[in-house]
């Protein structure tokens, strides 16, 4: 049985819409947030990139619209892990986790890192603060095993051109995981909207596969801090 993974980041005001397909298939997913960037009111603006407004999401919205899916960190305010002081980064994290876990009431064991940027001290900061795993941005199928769990690398973005050759690849591996990761302003038109919707759609539908949750692949293999 694959094991179908996903993880969301930034918090922003797309997830809501996102949220409904996945509850509309019973797909499960992480949504990775930093709780500096939650404020009173949703802050952000319009996105010339994207042709879209992309707010996040205010903190008094945060436990409605993500009720009954997993928090993971994104750190506090996404910086560039390695461009800051190693203790500047330690309180990037462990503050972080702290808050997450008070807000939502849920351990919080994942990790995922701004911009993918990571080297070894600051995976060991991630993994001393109590974390099971941490993502990258790099991909890689099979995603599983991995030598060390704070650096892991997803299947592929979710948007990939290859996302079904892999999905099929992943099914034949060893693991039997697939896992794939994106922020949903990415969807940026009603055609990708309704392509996004087909693939939760097809994945859930799959006998021979079943979404799992993140911590999950980890338990029995890690150990909490």
């Amino acid at each position: 049985m694959l094991k179908v993974v996903q993880c969301w980041d930034d918090g922003v005001n797309d997830d809501i819409r996102l949220i409904e397909i996945l509850r509309k298939h019973g797909a499960k997913a992480s949504f990775n947030l930093n709780p500096a960037t939650h404020g009173d009111l949703r802050q952000g603006g319009f996105s010339d990139r994207w042709g879209k407004q992309i707010d996040r999401l205010a903190r008094s919205e945060l436990s409605e619209v993500y009720e009954g899916f997993t928090i993971a960190n994104h750190s506090m305010s996404h910086p560039w892990p390695t461009r800051i002081a190693l203790d500047d980064w330690r309180s990037e994290v462990v503050d972080a986790r702290k808050i997450l876990q008070d807000w939502f009431q849920q351990a919080i064991l994942g990790f995922v890192y701004p911009f993918g940027d990571c080297d070894q001290a600051t995976a060991d900061v991630v993994r001393e603060a109590g974390h099971m795993y941490a993502r990258t941005t790099k991909n890689v199928t099979p995603c599983l095993p991995v030598a060390d769990p704070m650096m892991f690398h997803a299947d592929c973005h979710f948007h990939n051109e290859n996302f079904w050759d892999l999905y099929a690849k992943a099914k034949a591996s060893e693991a039997e995981v697939f896992y794939f990761w994106g922020h949903s302003y990415e969807i940026c038109t009603e055609a990708k909207w309704a392509a996004f919707d087909e693939k939760i759609a097809r994945i859930s539908a799959d006998a021979e596969a079943e979404w799992a949750e993140l911590p999950d692949l980890f338990v029995g293999n890690l150990s909490e801090s």
